[in-house]
């Protein structure tokens, strides 16, 4: 069984959205069930086959959730640091075509949120940094076309 990195921060996150799956979103989706199969016949009956299909999706993330917390290695980033990009690390970086300043978290696959600057270890930035130090040039080959970074801060922590 293959081992998923991520932080702490990230495990507690899928802990707490597994929680609330199982003892708030499962048992309003049960009494919904009942509900709607009160008001008689089933085969016609829009509201019944709309809560079967929230808990065929509710159950089918719990299942998820329970499989990649089984697996989780929960890294310890205070015990990271080093001058080379790593898992944990965040990376500040200028697209050397726009000059423009970008700052990513290198974090596990289930926790990888762009938006909010985290991306997964598998991405093809985080595969392009691994390895690389500050002053380093790095080529990335994304779905969007390629792009050259220069790192110019490497931060654990």
């Amino acid at each position: 069984m293959e081992k998923i990195p991520m932080t702490g921060e990230g495990y507690v996150s899928l802990e707490a959205e597994l929680k609330r799956r199982q003892q708030e979103d499962r048992p309003r989706i049960i009494q919904q069930i009942a509900e709607a199969r009160s008001h008689g016949d089933l085969s016609e009956n829009a509201e019944y086959h709309a809560a079967k299909e929230a808990q065929s999706h509710n159950e089918g993330r719990i299942a998820e959730l329970e499989d990649k917390l089984s697996r989780a290695e929960v890294i310890d980033l205070t015990k990271v640091s080093g001058n080379t990009v790593k898992f944990g690390a965040t990376v500040t970086l200028i697209d050397e075509d726009t000059e423009e300043e970008k700052k990513y978290q290198i974090v596990g696959e289930p926790e990888a949120d762009v938006k909010s600057g985290r991306v997964s270890i598998t991405s093809p930035i985080a595969r392009a940094l691994i390895g690389k130090k500050v002053g380093d040039s790095v080529e990335v080959i994304a779905p969007g076309g390629g792009k050259s970074y220069e790192i110019m801060n490497i931060k654990f922590g």
